[in-house]
């Protein structure tokens, strides 16, 4: 907005003052300045906002469903296609053996952020139906394993993560997803989240969007506009 401010007040200010001074040059200057400047703000503002009498103004709202559909196929056909899905699989797959690069997935933060007292639940029960039972019952029952609810998560979740960085467990993850009908599953679950991503979007939405990565920098077009105007503008009194 400073760049559409400052550029059509210069070349304001400037016919301003041909006109006043009776100036025929600056006159001209400011004049083609300002048509330049004042041409290029408009195509911009026309880009997201709809103007009365002008066809083709507010484009980018009113395409919003083509602009959808242009991310859909641009997700599922270059990023997400099953060629891409394969190769990437075939390429962990290739990088694991005899390497000490890591793990082809990284398993931690879910095992980390997993609530495992189930597991402990579970641990309980197994005592409490075993031989053991009885002799738990003399000692205040479940509530005397309570104490030990936290650490056996603690090791349990540090057992869980050894076990997904070993080769043999990410190979048999790599197996598992390289069967076909696995690729075909997660490309109608990415299918899936895309739509309903896209489903979301308004048209006030995309414009909010494409506005936050393009204007300021369109915003030169009516900087150049006012430039080039003047220039010509300088050519045409000249001529003159």
């Amino acid at each position: 907005m400073n760049k559409n401010f400052i550029t059509n007040g210069l070349a304001a200010v400037i016919v301003a003052t041909g006109w006043f001074w009776q100036q025929p040059l600056l006159l001209s200057v400011g004049l083609f300045a300002l048509s330049g400047a004042l041409t290029n703000w408009l195509a911009v503002h026309m880009l997201f906002e709809r103007v009365p009498l002008l066809y083709g103004s507010g484009v980018i709202p009113a395409r919003f469903n083509e602009f959808k559909a242009g991310i859909y196929q641009l997700v599922m056909t270059q990023f997400f296609s099953s060629d891409n899905i394969d190769r990437f699989l075939t390429d962990k797959q290739q990088s694991q053996p005899g390497q000490q690069a890591g793990p082809a997935f990284d398993f931690e933060p879910v095992i980390a952020n997993s609530d495992l007292s189930p597991a402990f639940d579970s641990l309980l029960k197994v005592v409490e139906q075993s031989s053991f039972g009885g002799m738990l019952s003399m000692f205040g029952g479940n509530a005397a394993l309570l104490p030990l609810k936290e650490p056996f998560i603690a090791r349990l979740k540090d057992a869980l993560t050894e076990i997904s960085r070993s080769d043999d467990f990410n190979q048999l993850v790599l197996a598992q997803l390289d069967q076909p009908e696995q690729l075909e599953n997660i490309r109608s679950q990415v299918d899936t989240i895309v739509q309903q991503r896209l489903a979301e979007l308004t048209p006030e939405l995309v414009k909010d969007i494409i506005q936050q990565m393009i204007r300021q920098h369109l915003g030169w077009l009516v900087v150049w506009g006012g430039v080039f105007g003047g220039l010509i503008g300088l050519l045409a009194a000249f001529i003159q």
